[in-house]
């Protein structure tokens, strides 16, 4: 059998992992989920009450819990669920229906209980349907690593555009020799555009002499000399 006073005794003086005490306040709290009040205090406490009920609410349903000591031996099945309409007056019958010969402590607790929580739902539905603003995480390692890739892939952009720039000022000057058809091998959207048709009709375009080639080298950026390369392996 459950001795009720034993255990309050128990728990009030000794320790109990559910109980919470306040810095500020004197008062003491429970953290028991099935606790009416949320206060630690000889009618509230549901360890050491075998007459004791409570309302809870599970995904916007409320719930009437009641305790059914004659399943102590289970604790799982020691709480009986009667789930509550969402009409606010049939709810309140139906806790006055299931409660009627219980401590009206416990009865005046339930409807308050059942109160609160019907309003906070109230509140959450109509904060659902008002326009708030989404609040969203950033990643300020990802944003800093990108805007480092991105200023160094500007630079050698802007690198590689001053090159093929001075080179082709240098070919207009002369320095190089004068011929027309090299300047196309600088162009990287004309190599791309063109066929293997084209080359075959014009084979003349693509006849460069070898010694001006490597002139080109010896004065010309390693990248460049690299894509020169590349290109004499086509030539061929």
């Amino acid at each position: 059998m459950q001795n009720d006073e034993l255990i309050w005794q128990n728990i009030n003086i000794n320790f109990c992992s559910y109980k919470v005490k306040a810095k500020q306040q004197k008062q003491t709290f429970c953290k028991n989920e099935y606790n009416v009040t949320g206060l630690c205090n000889r009618q509230s406490c549901p360890l050491a009450n075998s007459k004791y009920a409570t309302v809870r609410e599970e995904k916007g349903v409320c719930y009437l819990y009641m305790k059914v000591i004659e399943r102590a031996h289970t604790p799982k099945d020691m709480w009986e669920k009667i789930k509550l309409p969402r009409n606010y007056e049939k709810a309140l019958e139906i806790i006055d229906k299931h409660l009627i010969y219980w401590p009206k402590f416990t009865v005046h607790k339930c409807k308050q209980r059942y109160t609160k929580i019907v309003q906070y739902l109230i509140r959450m539905r109509k904060l659902r349907k008002k326009n708030t603003k989404k609040l969203v995480s950033r990643d300020l390692k990802m944003e800093k690593r990108e805007s480092r890739r991105e200023a160094k892939a500007l630079a050698a952009a802007q690198l590689d555009q001053s090159i093929e720039k001075e080179l082709l000022e240098r070919l207009k000057k002369g320095t190089y020799g004068t011929f027309t058809t090299f300047t196309r091998m600088f162009s990287r959207n004309l190599l791309m555009r063109r066929k293997k048709r084209k080359r075959r009709k014009n084979p003349n375009l693509l006849k460069i002499s070898m010694k001006v080639i490597w002139k080109i080298l010896k004065t010309t950026h390693w990248k460049w000399r690299w894509r020169l390369l590349v290109l004499r392996k086509k030539l061929k």
